[in-house]
């Protein structure tokens, strides 16, 4: 069983401020493998079709 000790204050609080700094960095680092993801994929799309869908003939010309 465990047992739950009842800590000061100000260790509390310094635990609770700890765990929320973590939890952001987190995320951060999540966003930030979602976006370095998405990026690999948009550029091996980009890679493997063909050029004229993405750059028709007389494009420059708008």
């Amino acid at each position: 069983m465990v047992q739950i000790r009842i800590k000061p204050y100000l260790q509390g609080e310094a635990e609770k401020a700890r765990r929320t700094l973590q939890t952001r960095i987190f995320r951060r680092n999540q966003i930030l493998g979602m976006v370095i993801v998405a990026a690999a994929i948009l550029l091996w799309r980009l890679f493997h079709t063909n050029p004229k869908w993405i750059f028709p003939p007389g494009w420059w010309r708008l």
